[in-house]
């Protein structure tokens, strides 16, 4: 019997032997056995419910911080489609679904006059993967301005998640990884729509100078370290110090634009970019006495 055969029916489209580096913005990856995009909320749910429990789940968004492994990934690969990525705001507050691009979300903050989210124009990805692991930058992050989360458990219960549940720490949270996030809300202060796109644009400005963002690049590869540890400096210092600005392996590279983002430079696999994190992490670790910690999620089997 066929991993296809033994899956509940749905309403949403569902199907075999999927090839996944077309969703990857690392533009790598084996296929996923299975692939479904649930309906709405009720379809992944009646879904879970019913799925067999040795079946694995694996939670897929625009992959934007994710390294697909050349073998695929076994089980039932799910992604949300447009249905959740729908976005409305009240007064201080924006609900949004999770499948909504952080940079969207972070636009119709800024159009209903609500600021704090503004740090969402800086983060490529979906607001399911900010969820997972606290997503922030330039000094903001997730926790910040999250105030509830819906999500879908592994048997398709409905979860009702305040911010203590979330249980977060720096690109961590505690919650189980086994839960299906679907929609988010978060709580803002009133500000002037001009000012806070303003400090967007400001925000896209810095990212698009300092980072290899026109690549096929993953974000930033490693969390930044400990600063008691690495004498204040953060995850692209150490990497430079260590001689990693523009180092290769096979087509993956560290960008000369900036040494913490894995490129794929040449046609590589993601055994190039695995194999060059690794690298840099050893090089980091005997030059400068410091450990990296992968931010990127590697995901899948080894081909």
């Amino acid at each position: 019997m066929s991993l296809l055969e033994r899956l509940p029916s749905v309403r949403g489209k569902l199907s075999e032997n999927v090839s996944l580096a077309p969703y990857s913005w690392l533009r790598v990856g084996g296929p996923a056995e299975a692939f479904f995009m649930p309906k709405d909320e009720a379809d992944l749910a009646l879904f879970l419910s019913a799925l067999p429990e040795d079946i694995p789940v694996t939670v897929l968004g625009v992959a934007s911080n994710t390294l697909i492994r050349d073998g695929g990934i076994k089980g039932v690969t799910i992604r949300l489609g447009p249905t959740f990525a729908k976005i409305t705001t009240s007064g201080r507050t924006l609900t949004t679904g999770a499948a909504a691009l952080d940079n969207k979300v972070a636009a119709s903050a800024a159009k209903a006059g609500i600021a704090d989210l503004e740090f969402y124009a800086g983060i490529p990805g979906t607001i399911g993967g900010a969820l997972r692991m606290n997503a922030g930058c330039y000094g903001s992050e997730t926790k910040g301005v999250l105030e509830e989360v819906v999500a879908i458990d592994r048997r398709g219960r409905r979860q009702l998640m305040s911010l203590e549940d979330m249980e977060y720490s720096y690109r961590h949270s505690g919650a189980s990884a086994e839960l299906i996030y679907t929609e988010a809300r978060f709580r803002g202060s009133p500000d002037n729509p001009a000012d806070i796109q303003a400090r967007m644009d400001d925000i896209t400005a810095k990212r698009e100078e300092s980072q290899p963002i026109r690549e096929k690049t993953g974000g930033s590869t490693f969390k930044n370290p400990d600063p008691e540890k690495s004498g204040g400096r953060g995850a692209w210092q150490v990497i430079d110090a260590a001689g990693g600005r523009g180092f290769r392996v096979g087509g993956a590279q560290m960008s000369e634009k900036h040494c913490n983002f894995m490129i794929n430079a040449d046609n590589a696999t993601a055994l190039d970019l695995e194999t060059l994190g690794e690298t840099i992490r050893d090089m980091v670790k005997q030059s400068e006495g410091v450990e990296l910690e992968w931010e990127v999620k590697r995901i899948g089997e080894a081909e």
